[in-house]
C-alpha cells in the first residue's frame, strides 16, 4: 500500500488504516516486553484487543461499505478498498498469531511462576469440577440460551461483541449419523470472564468463564453427544449514518442511530481457527457471512479486552511501580485561587501534574460571588465528574453557565447526551453539535468582575475535561489571563453560542474552520523559503496522527529544499521518512509506554524567532477541515523552554521509541549510549526537579 520510489508522480502515503495497524502492533510489543511489569504486559494485550475491536467495528465497516458501493463512486476514491482490506486482513492474522504465541508461550507461563494458574475444565480437580456446575447452576444458567441450528431454518441473532460457543454434536441414538450444531452464549455480560477457583493456600486457581460452559454443555443438550467447541464472536458495524446533519432534528437523529448501532451489519466475524471447515461453512450460511471479507481466524478466546479485569491478587511487585500525580502547589494550595491565577499563567503535563487544579478551577468558580459566567467545550467527560456537578452548582448561585457538548463524539455519544440533558434540567445553557462538524476543542472560560471591571480567565488544554484520562493521558493543560488569548477565546464562545461568524479574525489563536488550516501552511511555506535562502529551517510536530495528504506533501516539499523535520507520532503517520530525493530530512518516532501520550505540539523554527504552539488538533484530514480546534500560542519564556525541554526528552528517548518507517518495522530506536532515557520516567522527575526549584 505504500509506493516509496522517487521516481513515481504520487508522492509516497501509507494508507491511514495500515499505519493505524502499525501502531496497534506498537502496543502489542509493549505486551511482549520482558521489561515490562507482568500485569502490565496483560494490561497491553487488552490495550491491543479493545483498538482492534473499534477499529473493526468503524473503520473496516466503513471500507466494507466502500467495497460493496458501485464501480462509479470507487473511481472517485484514492485507494481501492478491496485491496487494503485484503492486506488489513492479512495483518490482522499475522498480529493474532502472534498475540496468541505471547499468551501461551510467555504471559501464562510467568503468571505460574507466580502461582497464578488459568485452568483449563479436564485440569480441574473434584472439587474444582463441583465449584464448577455449582457456578454454573447458580450463576450462569439463566442467560447461555442454547439454540439448535437448523439449516434454513433457525437463524439466531449474534450480538454485537457477544462471545458464543458453536458446538458440533452427534444424536446419542444415531452416532454415525449427520453432524448437529448448536450456539450457546458465554454470558460475560453480566459474570465476571476469569472465575475464582477454590485452590491452595498458595496458588490461585483461575478458570475462563468460557471453559465453564463447555465444562456444562452436556447439561443443556441431553440428547447430543458433544465432539467438539470453539468459539466465536460477531463485531458488528457501529458507525452512526446520519444521511441528512443540515435538515431535521440533529440530536433525535443521533438517538435514533444509536439505537441501531447493535444491530448494524457485520464487520468482522472470529472464530476459532480449529474448528473445521464444515463447521465454518454451516456458521457462514447460516449468519450470511462473506469469508472473504468477514472472517478473521483466532485462537481458542476471544474478547481479550477482557483482560482488563484480570484479577492481580493485591500484587503490586508486577505493575509498574508508582508514579503518583505531582502536586500542583501553587494552585492547589493558593488561599485565593483567582489571585493565583491573575498574577501567573500556569503550565500543567497530565498526569505527570495532578488534575485538582482544573478541578479546583471550575468549583472555586461556581461558589465565587464575583464569577458572573462560565463557559467550557464538553467533548469527552468522565462519568462521574466533579467539574460537571461544579456547573450545576454555579446555576444555582445565579452564574450564567454555557456548555457546549459535542455529541458526535464516536462511542461517548450516549453519555454525553446524557450529560446534556443533565445539565439543561440544571438550568444550564446547552448547545449540541453543529450539523456536518464537530467541535474538538479544549476550551473554558470564566468571566469575573473585579473592581467594577470584566476579567476574563481562560484554561485551553490539549485533553478533555475529563478526570479518569487525565490520570492516564499525557496533556498539557494552561491557565491565563493574557487578553491576546482570553478575548480571542471569548470570541470562539460567542460563534459556538450563536453561530454568527465572528467579526474580528483570530490573530493569535489558530482555530478550526478559521485559519488553522491556512495558518500552518503559511507556517511551513516560511520555513520552506528561510531553507532555499541558506538559512536555518527547522519544524517539530508533535502529534497523535499525521494523515492529511495536502499537508504530507507540503512537509516532503519542505524537506527537499533543506527543511529539517522531527516527527514524533504516537498512532497514524501516512507520511514515509527518509526517502532519498523525496523525505530524506525528514525522522519520525513513535511512544508507546505506560501513559497514552496525547499532547498535539508545533514548533517552528522562524528564521530564529521561534513560534511553539499546543494544539487539541491533529494533522488530519477531519481536524483540519472538519473540526472546530484550537492551537495556543506559547508566548511565556518559562513555557517554551519547559515545553522544548519536554520534546528534547522524548526525541532522547532510546528505550520506549520506535523508529516509523516504510517496512513498518517498529524497530526500538536504542543508541550506543549507556544511558538508557525512558521519556515518560524522566518526565516526571523533570517536573520534580522543577517543584522544587
Amino acid at each position: 500500500m505504500t509506493d516509496t520510489s522517487p521516481h513515481t508522480n504520487t508522492p509516497p502515503y501509507i494508507h491511514r488504516d495500515i499505519s493505524w495497524l502499525s501502531f496497534n502492533y506498537r502496543v502489542l510489543q509493549e505486551a511482549k516486553d520482558p521489561s515490562v511489569p507482568l500485569f502490565e504486559r496483560i494490561k497491553f494485550i487488552a490495550i491491543y484487543s479493545n483498538n482492534l475491536n473499534e477499529f473493526f467495528r468503524v473503520r473496516v465497516a466503513s471500507l466494507r461499505n466502500l467495497y460493496r458501493i458501485g464501480k462509479k463512486t470507487k473511481k472517485e476514491l484514492d485507494f481501492e478498498p478491496k485491496a487494503v482490506l485484503k492486506q488489513i486482513m492479512k495483518i490482522v492474522e499475522e498480529h493474532q498469531i502472534e498475540l496468541e504465541k505471547i499468551l501461551e508461550e510467555e504471559l501464562i507461563p510467568e503468571l505460574r511462576q507466580n502461582n497464578i494458574y488459568l485452568l483449563r475444565r479436564l485440569e480441574l480437580n473434584e472439587e474444582q469440577r463441583e465449584f464448577a456446575q455449582s457456578y454454573f447452576n447458580q450463576y450462569m444458567l439463566p442467560y447461555v440460551q442454547p439454540v439448535l441450528l437448523i439449516k434454513n431454518k433457525i437463524r439466531p441473532f449474534l450480538n454485537n461483541a457477544q462471545l458464543y460457543m458453536s458446538v458440533l454434536m452427534k444424536d446419542k441414538e444415531d452416532p454415525q449419523g449427520d453432524d448437529w450444531y448448536a450456539i450457546v452464549k458465554i454470558p460475560s455480560d453480566h459474570l465476571p470472564r476469569f472465575i475464582q477457583l477454590p485452590s491452595k493456600s498458595n496458588r490461585h486457581d483461575l478458570i475462563i468463564l468460557d471453559d465453564i460452559v463447555r465444562f456444562s454443555l452436556s447439561e443443556m443438550f441431553p440428547g447430543y453427544q458433544i465432539e467438539d467447541t470453539y468459539s466465536i464472536k460477531l463485531t458488528r458495524d457501529a458507525e452512526l449514518y446520519i444521511d441528512d446533519e443540515f435538515s431535521g432534528d440533529l440530536i433525535a437523529k443521533i438517538k435514533a442511530s444509536l439505537t441501531k448501532r447493535h444491530v448494524g451489519p457485520p464487520s468482522r466475524f472470529v472464530y476459532d481457527r480449529q474448528m473445521p471447515e464444515k463447521l465454518l461453512n454451516f456458521l457462514c450460511e447460516t449468519f450470511n457471512l462473506e469469508k472473504r471479507i468477514d472472517l478473521i481466524a483466532e485462537g481458542r478466546y476471544h474478547n481479550n479486552f477482557d483482560f482488563f479485569k484480570f484479577p492481580d491478587f493485591g500484587m503490586k511487585h508486577l505493575k509498574y511501580p508508582p508514579m503518583p500525580p505531582l502536586s500542583y502547589k501553587p494552585l492547589e494550595e493558593a488561599e485565593d485561587f483567582f489571585e493565583a491565577l491573575s498574577e501567573e499563567e500556569h503550565l500543567l503535563n497530565y498526569p505527570y501534574h495532578s488534575y485538582e487544579s482544573v478541578v479546583r478551577f471550575f468549583e472555586e468558580a461556581a461558589r465565587d460571588p464575583q464569577v458572573t459566567h462560565i463557559k467550557l467545550i464538553q467533548y469527552r467527560v468522565a462519568r462521574k465528574s466533579r467539574i460537571m456537578e461544579a456547573l450545576k452548582k454555579a446555576v444555582k448561585k445565579g452564574k450564567q453557565v454555557f456548555a457546549f457538548i459535542e455529541v458526535k463524539a464516536r462511542f461517548d455519544e450516549e453519555a454525553n447526551l446524557s450529560w446534556g440533558e443533565d445539565l439543561q434540567k440544571a438550568g444550564i445553557n446547552v448547545r449540541y453539535s453543529f450539523p456536518g462538524l464537530k467541535v474538538h476543542a479544549k476550551v473554558a472560560l470564566i468571566r469575573r468582575v473585579e473592581n467594577g471591571k470584566s476579567k476574563l480567565y481562560a484554561y485551553m488544554s490539549t485533553g478533555n475535561f475529563h478526570e479518569g484520562t487525565a490520570k492516564i493521558y499525557s496533556d498539557f493543560g494552561f491557565f491565563t489571563t493574557d487578553p491576546r488569548i482570553t478575548k480571542e477565546n471569548a470570541r470562539l464562545f460567542a460563534f459556538l453560542e450563536t453561530m454568527k461568524l465572528p467579526t474580528h479574525q483570530f490573530e493569535h489563536l489558530l482555530v478550526g474552520q478559521f485559519n488553522l488550516r491556512s495558518d500552518l501552511i503559511a507556517k511551513v511555506e516560511r520555513e520552506i523559503a528561510f531553507a532555499k535562502k541558506g538559512k536555518k529551517a527547522h519544524i517539530l510536530l508533535k502529534l497523535n496522527s499525521l494523515q492529511d495528504r495536502e499537508m504530507i506533501e507540503l512537509l516532503y516539499r519542505a524537506s527537499q529544499a533543506g527543511v529539517k523535520i522531527q516527527l514524533i507520532i504516537r498512532g497514524i503517520c501516512s507520511l514515509v521518512p527518509g526517502i532519498p530525493g523525496i523525505s530524506e530530512n525528514i525522522e519520525a518516532i513513535s511512544i508507546i509506554d505506560r501513559f497514552l501520550e496525547h499532547a498535539r505540539v508545533f514548533v517552528f523554527h522562524n528564521n530564529g524567532e521561534e513560534e511553539i504552539y499546543f494544539s487539541s488538533a491533529d494533522w488530519m484530514v477531519r481536524n483540519l477541515r472538519h473540526r472546530i480546534e484550537t492551537a495556543v500560542p506559547v508566548y511565556n519564556k518559562k513555557f517554551r523552554k519547559i515545553i522544548k525541554d519536554i520534546l528534547q526528552i522524548q526525541l532522547a528517548d532510546n528505550v520506549k521509541a520506535r523508529v516509523i518507517d516504510a517496512e513498518h518495522s517498529n524497530a526500538y530506536r536504542g543508541d550506543s549510549s549507556d544511558l538508557p532515557i525512558r521519556s515518560q520516567v524522566e518526565t516526571y522527575y523533570y517536573f520534580k526537579r522543577i517543584m522544587k526549584q
